[in-house]
């Protein structure tokens, strides 16, 4: 999950980490009294999930109240890359002397965590990286050691940090380490981390991304969601517990088991849809292992419930859940689903293979069920599913 630069603010403030004060507001009325309250002069940012604000006038200086409220007015509504303003942060102001940049992430390809830093902050990292790699220090961090003091000195002098900020930059990065772990994130980034008039360190502005795998120990985190912006349906879905992702332009339904074989699913639909009028698919849906009456339905209910869906591949390879028991879901799925008057009319191409496939097909050919038809390859199943969705 991705916060906004407030949450992350106030995730820094929670830990320790230097920030400035700042409060977040959705009228442009309401930017007069919190300007006031920061002393009059304040930045207005936008608060989109992107980057690239200043550069889309986004992120503009106040310098009293009612110049707050005027460019609250400015921003709120605006689309900075396909994202509409819907909140800004009003912050106090700090004469700057010096931008860096520090974070601490998960590095899958080496299986492991990663401090970078480089004393030239303030733009897009990716530039630092590709313009002069050298500026950009990338230090592995330990899982169990983490960052003490130690290593945190090692990672800012391994950046080049001045003389006059190293030992600042130290407690930060120790205080942004606590960040990292305990709030259960795959990254924390500040860009960019100040030096101020007066020679004191601040995070400017901060990116987090939680861990949707930890939730169960950050109850505090669910609070953290942007509720507005999260498609229905995957809301609907994460409520019965099922790990669904919404895909644009789809229109073939897609259930597997195994998030192995989703994906391939999802290629095998993707390249059979290329002779079908360009279908293409719809969600990413795992049921995983426990395929019962109940999964079934559910996934059915989310998949059926989608206007953009118009067929479904069921894709089943049975291991520690036996086809029959999969074949057995789908017909008490749709049975239930008959019964609580939703409505049941796209078809659905199944295909069961691996344990007691045989008996499942069975299962399936016996209910003969008007919608459910069988075929028995994954590819022969993804491009009878494209067909259908492409003509109906």
């Amino acid at each position: 999950m991705d916060l906004f630069e407030y949450q992350a603010r106030d995730l820094f403030a929670k830990h320790d980490v230097p920030v400035l004060a700042g409060e977040v507001i959705d009228t442009p009325e309401a930017a007069r009294e919190v300007a006031e309250r920061l002393g009059g002069r304040v930045v207005v940012k936008a608060q989109v999930k992107t980057g690239g604000r200043g550069k889309a006038g986004g992120v503009k200086l106040a310098a009293d109240p009612a110049d707050a409220v005027e460019k609250a007015t400015a921003i709120l509504g605006m689309d900075i890359k396909g994202h509409t303003v819907h909140k800004v942060m009003l912050a106090q102001t700090a004469e700057i002397v010096e931008e860096y940049y520090v974070s601490f992430l998960l590095d899958r390809t080496n299986r492991t965590f990663l401090a970078m830093a480089s004393v030239e902050g303030g733009v897009e990292i990716e530039e630092v990286a590709a313009n002069n790699p050298e500026a950009l220090a990338k230090i592995p961090v330990d899982s169990i050691a983490g960052v003490d003091e130690a290593k945190a000195r090692e990672i800012a002098e391994a950046a080049k940090f001045p003389a006059d900020v190293i030992d600042q930059v130290v407690v930060a990065l120790v205080k942004l380490w606590d960040v990292f772990i305990k709030e259960d994130a795959l990254l924390v980034e500040v860009n960019p981390l100040v030096k101020t008039a007066d020679g004191t360190i601040i995070a400017l502005d901060g990116k987090v991304s939680l861990d949707a795998n930890a939730e169960f120990r950050q109850p505090d985190h669910a609070a953290l969601e942007d509720v507005a912006s999260t498609n229905l349906l995957e809301a609907a879905a994460k409520a019965k517990g099922l790990n669904y992702v919404k895909l644009e332009n789809g229109n073939v339904g897609i259930i597997g088991n195994g998030a192995g074989l989703v994906m391939s699913t999802l290629d095998v639909v993707a390249y059979a849809g290329e002779a079908h009028n360009g279908a293409k698919p719809a969600n990413f849906l795992d049921i995983g292992g426990g395929a019962s009456a109940e999964v079934m339905a559910n996934g059915l209910e989310i998949i059926l419930g989608d206007p953009d869906v118009r067929s479904v591949f069921v894709n089943v390879f049975g291991g520690i859940t036996a086809c029959d028991a999969v074949a057995n879901g789908i017909v008490q799925a749709l049975e239930l689903l008959k019964s609580k008057g939703e409505d049941v009319s796209k078809p659905l191409v199944v295909r069961l293979d691996g344990n007691n496939a045989e008996l499942g097909r069975k299962i399936l050919n016996d209910a003969d069920h008007p919608l459910v038809q069988q075929v028995d390859t994954m590819d022969g199943a993804a491009d009878r599913a494209a067909e259908l969705a492409a003509a109906l």
